[in-house]
């Protein structure tokens, strides 16, 4: 396994920190074992959608919880007792095993909603940017009222003197 050292970062980039931290951490992990499968797709400019194969769980078997910029996924299957009976099982290739999945989100990035249907939780994601970041029209000021205090200021003296 290759390590990386990301402190150079630190001496010319400020405000990088967390994703340093994000890099180092995934540069640390090792590979996942890949249970559930998921696809992860663009569904518009600042759309997302995360579908994850959870054959076998059932809606309350499901957890998504979404905290500061982490998504994690749980699913924690049910004691599985149909009437008593004791299933007997020839080949079980269905995994109904207990799970974690952990996506990291970027920032402004919510989750819209979630669906579970034929053995696949979708999850929708936006990226909603806050007003004071979104683009804007700044307003080009001509003449004397580029700065409006001087202005009042040179009109007020003049006023004075005529009174």
């Amino acid at each position: 396994m290759r390590t990386y050292d990301f402190s150079p970062l630190y001496r010319s980039a400020v405000g990088f920190d967390r994703l340093v931290r994000q890099l180092e951490s995934a540069a640390r992990s090792g590979p996942e074992n890949g249970w559930p499968p998921y696809n992860i797709e663009t569904t518009g400019e600042d759309a997302y959608r995360i579908e994850i194969a959870v054959a076998g769980f059932s809606a309350d078997e499901l957890n998504i919880e979404a905290k500061e910029n982490l998504l994690t996924v749980t699913g924690k299957k049910a004691a599985n007792d149909s009437e008593g009976a004791q299933r007997t099982f020839l080949h079980r290739g269905l995994a109904e095993r207990d799970f974690e999945r952990r996506f990291q989100l970027a920032d402004y990035v919510v989750v819209k909603g979630a669906a579970l249907a034929h053995g696949l939780l979708t999850i929708e994601l936006k990226r909603e940017l806050p007003e004071a970041l979104k683009p804007r029209s700044i307003e080009i000021a001509t003449g004397s009222t580029l700065i409006e205090g001087k202005a009042e200021d040179t009109a007020d003296k003049a006023a004075n003197k005529a009174a």
